[in-house]
């Protein structure tokens, strides 16, 4: 622990002659700086800029039911203002240096699984009812009752299954993996990578991945652009993008996507009980992710005590819930709070300061998103299976030794990308739990929420014919 972690776990009274600022966000108190919290600050927002770039490439990715497409400048604008409202509002708020943006795994269940049966703006009204929900259950004390209810082990499968599936999208994305004749899926095009695209996409995971290595601030942003720039450069011999940049780099953001919620759902083409799952799988996504983001900045930190608790904990769960209000009625997915945020905790920011100073940054660059369209899908594709291989470290956490414990990781982790959809996965891992455990003599273990969870992926799994029956 550094001697700044130090001082900010003792915590020391702040001077009477301490400003305003100092007192309201305990500066001194966590034995940091005005100057720290700023460096700290602007190291958040380097390494956690590629989200303006990655977000709009996956909901822009995919069509809704009706064949309507995002647009990824519009999405661009509505990313950024999102992060950096949610960013300064949980900084003002809770005071505590833990950033917000478009959750990755939320986005990506949005565009993959949401969007086909429903539209953009019904599938943004689900995200918005979400974080409702989520508003609820932190303001009345569920939700930490909830996240405690579940096991770690499922905690962090989900956490690795997200991963799987970002990276899994990334490789096709790229052409690095396609379907096949005979198999599913193989590498490149019959088993070759020849294609310049696919190339890239290598180059520039590569190039991410030593950055990462070497621990480089902000390596996946430094990858898109270093990618982008070789695209440029090979695509002067062969065309591989298109690198025309309509109007100039600084341009007012196009915001025609906020407000773009519809709650008028077309119950003639998605049932009710799939409404009900789609939303049940924001809200658990949502739900353990950020919870679990959270106590580990705050450990981080020093902030945190050996429950795992910290400071304002409740209305930084409450918090957490408006930015999926904020992030649907934006149409940018649900804004959570995003681990990158240690990387400023790792600078030596202490307090909320640093997310104001993150937040405006963040909304400085809603103004030169006409700039994010330059970075073709392929060289972003990188940035997902990189995030991805970040997320999957989470297994080293859990202990595969018990075939309960096991099958159940193993099942949630490869049937999200296999079968290209998180609330699958989700539900494979919950139901397995609960059976085995209950087979194996171990059914007082459950929890009581667990069998509610696993019966309700039961009605999931099944709802084809169940609402074939009902006419729901």
């Amino acid at each position: 622990m550094n001697s700044t972690t130090s001082r900010s776990s003792r915590g020391a009274a702040a001077p009477a002659s301490a400003s305003f600022l100092d007192r309201y966000f305990e500066i001194s108190h966590r034995g940091s700086t005005v100057g720290t919290e700023i460096r700290g600050g602007v190291v958040t927002f380097v390494t956690m800029a590629y989200i303006v770039i990655l977000n709009p490439a996956i909901l822009s990715s995919t069509p809704d039911v009706e064949g309507v497409t995002l647009d990824p400048s519009a999405l661009a604008a509505s990313t950024a203002l999102t992060a950096g409202v949610m960013t300064i509002l949980f900084g003002l708020v809770t005071r505590l240096p833990f950033a917000f943006a478009a959750g990755l795994g939320i986005n990506a269940f949005v565009a993959f699984s949401v969007a086909g049966q429903v539209s953009w703006g019904e599938a943004m009204a689900l995200v918005v009812i979400n974080g409702l929900i989520i508003v609820l259950l932190a303001a009345t004390g569920l939700r930490k009752l909830i996240f405690d209810a579940v096991p770690v082990q499922l905690k962090l499968a989900i956490t690795v299954g997200i991963g799987l599936f970002i990276a899994f999208i990334g490789f096709v994305k790229a052409g690095f993996v396609n379907p096949a004749e005979g198999t599913p899926l193989e590498l490149g095009v019959g088993g070759s990578i020849t294609s310049p695209a696919t190339l890239l996409f290598i180059a520039t995971l590569l190039i991410g991945g030593i950055l990462m290595a070497l621990r480089v601030k902000g390596a996946i942003l430094i990858a898109l652009v270093a990618g982008t720039i070789l695209a440029a450069i090979v695509n002067i011999f062969t065309p591989v993008a298109d690198f025309g940049l309509s109007g100039s780099i600084v341009a007012a953001p196009n915001l025609s996507l906020v407000g773009a919620v519809d709650f008028g759902f077309d119950l003639g083409r998605v049932g009710v009980l799939a409404l009900v799952m789609f939303v049940f799988t924001l809200v658990f996504t949502n739900f353990f992710d950020a919870m679990g983001t959270m106590t580990g900045l705050a450990r981080e930190a020093g902030l945190a005590d050996e429950r795992g608790n910290f400071p304002r904990i409740k209305s930084a769960l409450i918090v957490e819930g408006v930015g999926a209000v904020v992030g649907g009625g934006t149409s940018s997915s649900s804004a959570t709070v995003f681990v990158e945020s240690g990387s400023g905790i790792g600078e030596g920011a202490r307090t909320g300061l640093a997310n104001v100073v993150t937040g405006v940054l963040f909304l400085l660059a809603m103004f030169i998103t006409p700039v994010t369209g330059l970075v073709p899908g392929f060289v972003a594709a990188a940035a997902l299976v990189l995030v991805g291989a970040l997320m999957l470290t989470q297994i080293k956490n859990i202990d595969l030794s018990d075939f309960n414990v096991l099958l159940p990781v193993f099942l949630t982790a490869t049937v999200m990308p296999l079968t290209y959809s998180i609330a699958n996965g989700i539900g494979a891992g919950f139901i397995s739990w609960v059976v085995l455990n209950t087979f194996s003599g171990k059914a007082k273990q459950v929890h009581w929420l667990l069998w509610i969870v696993a019966a309700g992926f039961v009605l999931y799994f099944a709802r084809g014919p169940i609402e074939a029956a009902f006419g729901v």
